[in-house]
């Protein structure tokens, strides 16, 4: 097993974004909406800032994060926006902003009706994950979170808990999360974790993990849920290019990549027995793996001229988080890799697009669930 070395950078200025809706609407619109809201949990892929109000090396509050974003850096792990951006502007909601922000920047208003972001950066499906970086919100937390938001903060908007129920059920609940149980917990170097768990019975432990969790959101009120499934990690610059001094033959850690596909593979089972035993509620599973290895292998049939490289200078030769302060690359919209482990925001485009429109990534497609809706 290949070891992964891994290094972020803190930067200690904090950058608050404003939430509004991207194309007019009020709050007191939203509840017509086909989704009123959207809640989003996962890691550094989908999280809008809420690493920024914890005590951990994993943040993006610092150019150049944010570069290509409207309100510069906010905490996105990107040069722009995020999938989940995306899919907001298309629903017609607001940036969803994060959890962290809303409850300690008492100034920034906002309403939280309309959706909240608990993802956290380096922390994923185990409670342990990521927390050799410092503070952050595994699952369960983020989930916790919800719930105290739904018991305290709902209330506020909605008089009696029928309301918010049937607000729960339109709403639609974005998860992004895996990577990192991965990446900073099982390819660590000396991981105890995988040690202890084959990658077939790591992959099933994270599965059974991740479906108590979405039970206990279903319990909760969530009915309409997209989950995403772990990318290629086996070809991201962080393991790429440290593996390239171990011998790695390939442009990609095949073997790294397996534990992925061993992840997807438990992970759509699972969605299967979900959908038997949850027969009322959605689920939609976001199939990026094979989009994002074929877009990797076939950069320019994507638009890309550089699927290798990171954007931005990076610590690590590459391989680890921006270094504050450096401008990126020329055009990063060439570029398929923002940092050493992350995307750009041309890819996360991409991404949500096909999730809305197309049929190899998300099916049914958010399209066409909104005209089921309607």
């Amino acid at each position: 097993m290949l070891p992964l070395l891994i290094f972020f950078f803190f930067f200690p200025s904090s950058s608050v974004d404003s939430y509004t809706y991207s194309n007019g609407t009020t709050p007191q619109d939203a509840a017509s909406l086909p989704f009123p809201a959207m809640y989003v949990l996962g890691d550094s892929l989908v999280d809008s800032g809420n690493n920024n109000f914890l005590p951990t090396l994993a943040k993006a509050n610092f150019f150049p994060y944010g570069s290509d974003f409207p309100r510069g850096p906010t905490g996105r792990f990107t040069n722009g926006r995020t999938v989940v951006d995306f899919i907001a502007e298309f629903l017609g909601l607001p940036y969803v902003p994060p959890y962290a922000s809303l409850m300690r920047e008492a100034s920034m208003g906002g309403n939280q009706a309309s959706g909240l972001n608990y993802a956290s950066a380096s922390c994923g499906i185990l409670t342990d994950t990521g927390k050799n970086l410092g503070g952050c919100m595994a699952l369960a937390e983020q989930i916790n979170l919800l719930l105290l938001t739904i018991n305290v903060e709902l209330p506020r908007y909605f008089p009696t808990k029928a309301d918010i129920s049937n607000h729960l059920s339109k709403s639609l609940f974005v998860i992004s999360v895996g990577s990192n149980d991965y990446l900073v917990n099982y390819l660590r170097p000396f991981s105890p974790t995988r040690a202890l768990y084959p990658p077939r019975v790591f992959a099933r432990l994270l599965v059974i993990s991740l479906c108590q969790q979405i039970q206990r959101l279903y319990q909760m009120g969530a009915r309409k849920l997209l989950l995403f499934e772990i990318g290629p990690i086996g070809c991201i610059p962080s393991i790429r290019k440290y593996s390239y001094l171990l011998n790695n033959k390939g442009f990609c850690v095949e073997e790294v990549n397996r534990f992925a596909a061993i992840y997807n593979y438990q992970l759509h089972n699972m969605i299967q027995y979900l959908r038997l035993s949850l027969p009322d509620a959605t689920l939609i599973v976001g199939r990026v793996f094979n989009a994002a290895y074929d877009a990797i292998l076939n950069p320019s049939s994507y638009g890309f001229s550089d699927a290798s490289e990171a954007c931005c200078m990076t610590w690590a030769n590459g391989t680890s988080a921006c270094i504050p302060g450096f401008p990126p690359c020329g055009d990063p919209f060439q570029h398929y890799f923002w940092d050493g482990f992350h995307l750009t925001e041309a890819v996360y485009r991409l991404v949500a697009e096909d999730c809305i429109n197309g049929s190899s990534i998300c099916n049914p497609n958010i399209s066409e669930l909104v005209d089921s809706l309607q």
